[in-house]
């Protein structure tokens, strides 16, 4: 949420209500996110100041739309801006109306590509959403901006792809072009979905809780405070990812031996999933297999498992403990401690569960 909107501040602990700045091309608009008790995003409240009303009167029900299709508050968040974009491009494009031949252009467009295939229209016929399905069966969604001169300038284009993504356009061009142009990409990708739907399937993710499209990352569990972060490549999606283990030392260590003896196992053919269970010898417990209890995930100071955008990165390494603590609180925590000792970026102390030895070793992003 703070990548999204660094200026949009949390009011409360329990992130109901948010308060600050929408920036967009060098503007600030005032803005006020209040949530539900049940957290649903559909039913959030969004206060405006006047002048974010102003920009965005034409664009009232697609605002709402999205608030009511929108998977978390940060993908809305990120459609808001772009809605707030094209709707500060229009000031300029509607003083100055499309010729009458752009909208009998556009009909015709619309015609050819098959009026079922779109999701959504605005007034002004300068915005459009076109959905796509795969081959996979996912839906894809399409917002094309039409400036004035359509067809002979090509529409802005956003698509929640992981790569970049752009139009090729020519004056001849129309929306069946981008239509076949889009899904020739989403069937480039289509191995890269594949795999990471499979991972999402049948394995706990910690994170992201609602991954984007444009999502390359999974955090999996696969024990009591153990897990793998996997950055996987969407142009090569069957080769081996980036992975990152997380957890105490005396049960990571053996994961990363098996990771390295065993790199020679990976198999392109199979799948990404059967590949990271053959290397690293294990199973991946799935969230409906287990009880959530069964798994220690909150931290051990706070008692929270979120902390802004933070998660329990830090373990315990002792056998018998393995608590997980936010970098933050374990950071105050052990500055508290007189007997805690801190050299150049580590500081070493105490377990607030166990009182034996542990150390955090300070990342380069302050707590």
């Amino acid at each position: 949420m703070l990548r999204q909107c660094p200026t949009l501040i949390p009011q409360d602990l329990q992130g109901r209500v948010y308060d600050g700045f929408l920036s967009v091309q060098d503007k600030d608009f005032r803005l006020r996110v209040i949530l539900p008790e049940d957290l649903q995003l559909g039913n959030a409240k969004i206060e405006c100041s006047w002048k974010l009303k102003k920009v965005l009167q034409a664009y009232d029900q697609i605002v709402k739309q999205r608030l009511q299709h929108s998977i978390n508050l940060e993908s809305f968040m990120m459609e808001l801006k772009t809605i707030l974009e094209v709707a500060l491009k229009n000031t300029n494009a509607l003083q100055t109306p499309p010729a009458p031949q752009y909208y009998s252009c556009l009909v015709k467009d619309i015609e050819s590509l098959g009026w079922d295939k779109l999701s959504f229209v605005d007034t002004e016929l300068s915005m459009i959403q076109i959905k796509i399905e795969d081959t996979s069966g996912r839906d894809h969604l399409v917002t094309l901006k039409l400036n004035a001169k359509y067809p002979f300038e090509a529409p802005d284009c956003c698509v929640d792809f992981p790569i970049p993504f752009t139009i090729s356009w020519t004056p001849q061009s129309s929306l069946l072009n981008v239509y076949k142009q889009v899904s020739s990409a989403l069937e480039s990708l289509k191995g890269f979905w594949d795999a990471l739907d499979e991972i999402d399937q049948k394995t706990w993710v910690l994170e992201p809780e609602k991954p984007l499209r444009s999502s390359t990352m999974r955090r999996i569990v696969i024990g009591n405070n153990v897990s793998i972060t996997i950055d996987l490549d969407p142009k090569h999606p069957t080769m081996l990812p980036e992975c990152y283990f997380l957890g105490a030392e005396h049960v990571v260590n053996p994961l990363r031996e098996k990771l390295n003896s065993n790199i020679h196992l990976w198999d392109p053919e199979n799948s990404l999933l059967q590949n990271l269970k053959d290397v690293l010898e294990i199973e991946f417990p799935s969230r409906s297999s287990v009880e959530k209890s069964d798994f220690s995930m909150d931290c051990g100071i706070c008692y929270a498992y979120r902390l802004d955008s933070a998660i329990p990165d830090q373990v315990c390494d002792d056998p018998r403990c393995g608590q997980p603590f936010h970098q933050a609180c374990l950071y105050e925590w052990l500055r508290g401690l007189p007997s805690s000792r801190q050299s150049f970026n580590i500081i070493y102390g105490e377990c607030p569960y166990c009182n034996k030895p542990i150390t955090l070793k300070m990342s380069n992003k302050k707590p």
